[in-house]
């Protein structure tokens, strides 16, 4: 998101603290000074809410919208989430609840409603975030999605009990932009078409 140039409003950047059944969710949330157009709830990759999001937030949130970025780990002990490296991380993938990822995101959704007065949120995701937002553009919180090579298909060792493959919920979608590269990584083109194609018959069944 570094290609993202600042947008002409000035815009002001802090992290809060949501409440969800007695489980504090970190969200770093940022405004432009004047009033949003609309809001953006962000979820970030697989090592969290960091500086980089913050950047992004910020950036975003200079062209007009009230970004809430959710920390996707929030069940996971502070201690253990800030020394914790990538391979750790997708080990606690597989004990992830949808239920909680997606409450987490609609919460955000709803703090934004709240206190930046907007009517429409969009969804953002990059990677692990991506992923989740096949499997949240479904909610009625959410009006537009965008996953940025987002899996289509769950990795191996990432599967769980309560954790669903990420087209499950595609035919109930808001309107869904997918964005995916050309360099091999663990969403591959076929699985890329696949959505689409998936996208497509939804749509006209």
């Amino acid at each position: 998101m570094g290609v993202l140039v600042e947008g002409p409003e000035s815009a002001t950047l802090e992290h809060v603290v949501l409440d969800r059944d007695g489980v504090a969710v970190p969200v770093t949330h940022a405004r432009p000074d004047g009033m949003p157009v609309a809001g953006i709830v962000l979820h970030p990759d697989i090592m969290g809410n960091r500086d980089l999001f913050d950047d992004m937030a910020l950036r975003l949130a200079t062209h007009g919208f009230a970004v809430a970025c959710v920390e996707p780990f929030a069940r996971v002990a502070a201690a253990e989430r800030a020394s914790a490296e990538p391979v750790a991380r997708m080990g606690w993938i597989p004990a992830l609840d949808d239920a909680n990822q997606l409450g987490d995101l609609e919460a955000a959704a709803n703090y934004l409603m709240v206190h930046d007065d907007v009517s429409s949120v969009g969804l953002l995701g990059f990677c692990m975030g991506g992923c989740y937002v096949f499997k949240s553009a479904h909610s009625e919180w959410f009006d537009r999605a965008v996953a940025f090579y987002g899996m289509v298909v769950l990795p191996e060792g990432w599967r769980g009990p309560a954790v669903a493959e990420p087209l499950a919920t595609l035919a109930d979608a808001c309107p869904t932009l997918a964005i995916f590269g050309s360099a091999p990584s663990i969403t591959t083109i076929s699985q890329s078409l696949r959505c689409c194609h998936e996208r497509r018959s939804a749509s006209m069944s």
